[in-house]
């Protein structure tokens, strides 16, 4: 007899419930994971994020090898796959942590339905959120839809639980099961594009675990004021390791908690908090999803579907390519292309442009993200777009359009995360960097830049499309 456990995005051996449960049977666990992409439409993993999954998977069966276990690959559909690797180990039970995306959910249920159907005992487990969506609503049992009430309610709920230590040691079966090749899942993306993305990123537990160290070490006492700053190393990075499992929250939770409490420097405190905040919003992201799973293509709020967009592919593929003329628009982009990965502050800039300055929908901007972000997350690449687009949950007034220029003054003073992206404005003068069409031709000359040729002149003029965005967004209101 066996235990099958199903993996999916909970890729790591410390504080994984149902891999602890598995373990506690007393029973050889066979960990599985199953290549069903379809079973996710129309939101299957993009290829960026399948980049991830590819190096994800490695790391993971290296540290099971290390303890005598393996993963076992497998293509779907999902309930045929389980079913016949149960048969064929005799497995009597199969466990797996619960998902937090609607359609994934449906899946479980499709899923445990058949095996329990087929005689299978089925566990399945929370793992994925610090606070249980069914204990977080207002007092008339309806869900929230802001985010501040959202979080006091959740702060009454009791301390999350400690995280559990990784096992040292694995109870295997006599013969393992037949797997296919990591390759043979056709994960790593045909473009050549993602190339780059190795020297930027380390996926797995172990990376996972040495970024958190290094984060709460350098950069938590000073995070509230410099994690808006693009050009510094403010923020933890943590994102696409937090999205595929590799760290639970519970463990961010405890770690930033245990390291304030162990080190006097000024700040943690502080830092602490407003992190804490930051991994509260991804939970807040969760809740709104599940509560209203139509947002992941429809405005929360219906009056906002009559929005006028714009069908400008032209100006969508400038914005895509970081050829706006606009430096920290085009720096943004570039940064996505190269590493798979976006500054939290120019995400909400890049994307305040496409949705207000170029009145593009919101949905082509999320798409496009869940294609090249390593940490594409369905619950927060909605919940950010939306609050972009100024037509979701907590979402920032509809009138709020950020300048992109002001912004960039504010945010890259010296110019330093425009220079790393758009080399070709790297010889001009602070002054001039963040709007290189307001400089003298002389000056722009002996910096090497002819606009339009060497580096595009403005999309647009940021002033009238703010008063095109404003009229379309009052039309509505």
């Amino acid at each position: 007899m066996a235990t099958l456990l199903w993996l999916k995005r909970e890729l790591r051996l410390a504080d994984n419930p149902a891999l602890q449960w598995a373990l506690a049977r007393g029973e050889p666990v066979i960990p599985v994971v199953i290549q069903a992409p379809e079973e996710l439409a129309p939101w299957a993993p993009g290829p960026a994020s399948n980049w991830w999954l590819h190096h994800s998977l490695k790391a993971l069966d290296g540290q099971l090898r290390r303890l005598g276990g393996r993963l076992i690959l497998r293509r779907g559909p999902t309930p045929e796959a389980l079913s016949q690797l149960a048969k064929a180990t005799g497995a009597t039970a199969v466990a797996w942590n619960t998902s937090c995306d609607p359609v994934a959910r449906q899946r479980e249920r499709h899923v445990a339905e058949r095996l329990r159907a087929a005689g299978q005992r089925v566990s399945e487990h929370s793992a994925d959120l610090l606070f249980p969506p069914e204990l977080v609503h207002a007092a008339n049992g309806n869900p929230y839809k802001v985010f501040t009430p959202w979080y006091k309610a959740c702060s009454r709920l009791p301390e999350p639980r400690e995280p559990e230590e990784a096992p040292t040691r694995w109870l295997s079966p006599e013969t393992w099961p037949d797997s296919l090749s990591l390759d043979a899942l056709e994960l790593l993306p045909k473009r050549a594009w993602a190339d780059e993305f190795g020297t930027h990123w380390q996926p797995g537990e172990a990376g996972a675990n040495e970024k958190l160290e290094r984060f709460l070490e350098e950069a938590l006492g000073e995070y509230p004021e410099a994690r808006d700053r693009p050009d510094k190393q403010g923020t933890s990075r943590l994102s696409p390791h937090l999205h595929f499992g590799e760290l639970s929250p519970h463990q961010l939770w405890h770690a930033a908690r245990a390291y304030t409490l162990a080190h006097e420097r000024p700040g943690l405190i502080r830092g602490e908090e407003a992190w804490l905040r930051q991994l509260a919003w991804r939970e807040f992201a969760h809740h709104l999803l599940l509560h209203f799973p139509e947002t992941d293509h429809q405005p929360l709020y219906e009056k906002y579907r009559q929005l006028p967009w714009r069908d400008e592919p032209a100006a969508l593929r400038a914005w895509q390519r970081g050829q706006t003329g606009y430096p920290l628009i085009d720096a943004g982009m570039r940064e996505l292309w190269t590493t798979g990965w976006m500054h939290n502050r120019v995400r909400m800039l890049v994307g305040s442009f496409l949705v207000k300055d170029l009145l593009i929908h919101w949905l082509e901007g999320a798409t496009w993200f869940w294609s090249t972000l390593v940490d594409a997350d369905l619950a927060n690449n909605t919940l950010g777009w939306q609050w972009v687009a100024g037509c979701g949950a907590d979402a920032a007034p509809w009138f709020r359009i950020f300048n992109p220029v002001t912004q960039s003054r504010t945010f890259d003073p010296l110019g330093t995360y425009i220079r790393r992206w758009v080399p070709e404005l790297a010889d001009l003068p602070d002054q001039h960097l963040h709007a290189p069409w307001l400089a003298p031709v002389a000056t722009l000359r002996s910096a090497g830049i002819q606009l339009g040729s060497s580096y595009p002149g403005p999309i647009g003029d940021h002033a009238q499309a703010r008063l095109r965005a404003l009229d379309a967004f009052d039309a509505v209101r």
